[in-house]
């Protein structure tokens, strides 16, 4: 029920998906008649793979995490976190609330044993295919230890979805030299090097699209500051193109020409073919859409969903936890 535009993109975002998966199954959470209606309003109903789970609340996209934990216990977000913690279902996916989806589901689900806090974790493209960031905005002020432990998930997820055997990974810094950075990282950095992760060095912001390593590690406050400094200068490129292919005749001839380039380009980078975003740490898979996702981007992070639950994501990073965390302290 979340996000900018709720069951208007859910419900045919989980129909579009349904169609390209026969082995899935969705269980829509919310307010029944409203999703009831929307179903109806798309030609379709409630069957063996479609079930409709009723919350009577609903959390808002500007409500406090702590209201939110207290107040909205039957919210559609709370209830569809349940069905995972109680066996249900196997991943839960919302556009809502950020704050809230993470502090609910760490409620709810609790963390990985030897995990402090989770991390926020998604696919970005590069000049050489993509690269996973993590955290994206969990966590302000981590500490060494807690970007250690970032570097473990993303190595073991990234491993998963990307069939990588030792994913490259890379701590977000201000430089590459041993001296520069704050104490957290350079501790950071001392901890990675000792131990069996594929650990590169510190790496820089360009270093992201690059695609210089296949994980890419830092403190929330700065993973949330790049990510959305990307967003925006993606979408300045495109006005000033847009602009400028409109400013003459001869421009717009240029655009019909330049179109098939443009269009692969578009293809490419668009943030849509990467939204869903990972709770990684949790005993349980949570994923996080875009809230202004549209259809074809809600279907993506129902899909990003379906490979964590087919890969056992938290499984593998508790099965491997232990493992890394050993060689560190023997290290």
């Amino acid at each position: 029920m979340g996000g900018d535009h709720g069951p208007n993109v859910v419900v045919p975002a989980a129909l579009s998906v349904l169609k390209e998966v026969p082995e899935l199954k969705l269980v829509l959470v919310g307010d029944r008649d409203e999703l009831v209606s929307c179903l109806r309003d798309h030609g379709a109903d409630v069957g063996a793979r479609l079930q409709i789970q009723h919350a009577s609340q609903r959390v808002e996209m500007d409500e406090s995490p702590s209201h939110a934990l207290r107040s909205k216990k039957d919210s559609s977000m709370r209830v569809a976190i349940n069905l995972v913690k109680e066996g249900s279902a196997q991943a839960c996916v919302s556009a809502g609330n950020t704050g809230a989806l993470m502090a609910t589901a760490r409620f709810v689900l609790k963390t990985l044993p030897g995990i402090d806090r989770p991390a926020i974790i998604s696919t970005l493209p590069t000049m050489n295919g993509h690269t996973h960031m993590l955290d994206l905005g969990a966590n302000v002020d981590s500490s060494a230890d807690a970007l250690f432990q970032f570097a473990v998930m993303g190595s073991v997820l990234t491993q998963s979805v990307d069939d990588i055997a030792a994913p490259t990974i890379g701590l977000l810094n201000i430089g590459e030299e041993e001296m520069k950075g704050n104490e957290q990282v350079k501790k950071a950095s001392a901890l990675l090097a000792n131990s069996n992760l594929n650990y590169v060095g510190f790496v820089e912001g360009d270093d992201i699209y690059k695609g210089t390593v296949d994980v890419v590690v830092c403190d929330g406050f700065i993973g949330n500051v790049s990510l959305k400094t990307s967003e925006g200068v993606a979408k300045m490129i495109s006005h000033f193109m847009r602009e400028g292919f409109k400013k003459s005749l001869f421009t717009r001839l240029a655009a019909l020409i330049a179109a098939p380039v443009l269009k692969g380009l578009k293809n490419k980078i668009d943030p849509r073919r990467y939204n869903g975003a990972s709770f990684v740490g949790l005993q349980g898979i949570v994923i996080k859409s875009h809230g202004g996702a549209d259809v074809y981007a809600f279907s993506n992070a129902i899909k990003e969903a379906i490979v964590e639950v087919d890969k056992a994501v938290p499984e593998r990073i508790k099965s491997q936890l232990g493992h890394f965390l050993i060689n560190r302290e023997a290290g």
